[in-house]
């Protein structure tokens, strides 16, 4: 390993533990909020996200409460902050691209639209190194996009 390589991998393992730590946006939204569940049955952690749209559709503002491991909390903190001015399909597109990312540490359709976006989620690309914990990864994912097409509840698959 690479002295470069093994300085990139602590800088993301920092920033999981800072986002795991002192998660962003760790609070509920008032209605007339979109909301949605998630719950990983294989290790416990649960996450609620709310959203809510502005007049143009646009994701005005993300929020989350759960519990659950740093990787769960962590990526829950970074989405709600990486999905604000997204458009529902705008965010449900990069959250097709963040679970290619975490399954598989890159990800082929992550240039252009998504590329500054998957940037700040790079941190957890690492995940796809331990399969079980890819659904930690993803659980608040699904949790929005449940909470964006109107669904109550979400696993994570």
């Amino acid at each position: 390993m690479t002295d470069a390589f093994a300085d990139l991998r602590d800088l993301y393992q920092e920033v999981i533990l800072d986002h795991g730590r002192h998660p962003r946006n760790f609070r509920r939204l008032a209605p007339p909020a979109r909301y949605a569940k998630g719950d990983n049955p294989m290790c416990g952690d649960r996450v609620e996200v709310w959203v809510r749209l502005d007049e143009g559709e646009r994701i005005g503002d993300a929020a989350f409460e759960g519990r659950g491991c740093a990787i769960s909390i962590a990526s829950a903190s970074l989405m709600t902050e990486t999905v604000r001015g997204k458009s529902v399909k705008e965010a449900c597109a990069l959250a097709d691209a963040f679970r290619i990312l975490v399954r598989t540490g890159r990800c082929p359709v992550c240039g252009g639209v998504h590329a500054e976006d998957l940037e700040r989620l790079r941190p957890l690309s690492g995940v796809a190194e331990y399969p079980s914990r890819v659904k930690c990864a993803t659980l608040a994912w699904h949790a929005l996009e449940a909470a964006l097409t109107g669904e109550v509840g979400a696993t994570s698959a």
